[in-house]
């Protein structure tokens, strides 16, 4: 099977003895069917006679070192599965690529809602939208306020300034991506190295990619019922996840699958100003006031262009495990400017 077809499809038959031998009560046959959405790992229900389970696996071939951590959102999530914080149920992690040419895990089906359009449209009223919101920012907190050594993640990130660190690697990452030159990037990268905040010793249990389209609602209640794609979860800031959210509140409804909120009336719709956001989460967690707002912004900005520069190179070298991923890769420049005009 080629890398592109095994993007697309699994051996079920295979899958299906493997899954029956590892996973209690499991038994085969499987129908696998991709998920449409997403650039990382692929994810594919699978339907058996006994029930609907999830797997989430590396796309096949040549990776960036440490990209498409499934064993990390794998052990993440088997750590959060008694926590406030709502998630899967996972039931088997396999660490041998020989079974289907890479890593993959199994989880619970969850049969919920996921909103792409972060204006939610689809939703009746505003007051709805408002609780929705509410939950958003609720769950965040419970997130952030997670005892890591209670639930065994004391080593789940290195010690030392989180920013420091995640501008570096994703530097690394980036410049091993790089299609090409993009002079905006090159100028916030200077920038963020030469601003990086003193080191407040906040550390919390992260997820890195904290947006609408990355939790799950029940179909019947504004209420999260799972938190998804944990793949650059870690031990990190806190901050960095409420401005990676606040973020998507400043950018155009173009940008990407989960649209912005930048050009929306979000007042007229129910849903909180970056402000109004902001303030909230302070009084969950206990704190008065973030300083720095804009630096945690801007990286913010540059860590999703260089998201997605990583998906663009996937996308030339043949194993993106999604059909826009071209077009994923000119949100860089775009998203580079953005960050630069917080500052400039």
């Amino acid at each position: 099977m080629s890398e592109k077809s095994a993007i697309e499809q699994l051996d079920e038959a295979h899958l299906a003895a493997y899954l029956t031998e590892h996973i209690p009560g499991f038994s085969g046959p499987v129908t696998a069917t991709k998920f449409t959405g997403g650039q990382s790992n692929p994810t594919f229900k699978l339907d058996t006679p006994n029930g609907t389970y999830v797997l989430r696996r590396q796309p096949p071939g040549k990776l960036l070192k440490s990209a498409h951590a499934v064993d990390r959102e794998y052990r993440v999530l088997k750590a959060l599965e008694h926590s406030g914080v709502p998630v899967a149920k996972v039931y088997h992690l396999c660490e041998d690529p020989a079974v289907l040419g890479s890593l993959f895990y199994v989880m619970e089906y969850m049969d919920g809602a996921i909103y792409w359009d972060s204006s939610l449209p689809d939703i009746a009223d505003n007051q709805m939208r408002h609780v929705m919101y509410e939950q958003m920012i609720k769950v965040l907190a419970a997130l952030h306020q997670v005892n890591v050594h209670d639930v065994g993640l004391d080593d789940y990130g290195k010690p030392g300034n989180y920013f420091e660190r995640q501008i570096s690697r994703w530097t690394k990452q980036y410049r091993l991506s790089e299609t090409g030159t993009i002079t905006a990037m090159d100028e916030l990268i200077t920038w963020l190295e030469g601003n990086i905040p003193a080191d407040d010793a906040r550390v919390s249990l992260v997820h890195g990619d904290y947006r609408m389209d990355n939790l799950m609602f029940a179909k019947d209640a504004p209420k999260i019922i799972a938190v998804l794609d944990w793949e650059l979860s870690t031990l990190g800031h806190p901050f960095a996840d409420l401005a990676y959210q606040c973020m998507q509140l400043r950018l155009p409804d173009n940008v990407g699958k989960a649209t912005g909120l930048g050009d929306v009336d979000r007042d007229a719709l129910g849903i909180p100003s970056e402000e109004q956001y902001v303030a909230r989460y302070c009084e969950l967690m206990g704190i008065e006031r973030i300083e720095n707002w804009n630096f945690y912004l801007a990286f913010s900005f540059f860590r999703l262009a260089a998201i997605a520069q990583g998906v663009a190179k996937r996308a030339v070298d043949g194993n993106a495990s999604n059909k826009e991923a071209l077009q994923i890769g000119a949100l860089v420049k775009p998203l580079a400017q953005y960050a630069l005009g917080l500052f400039k």
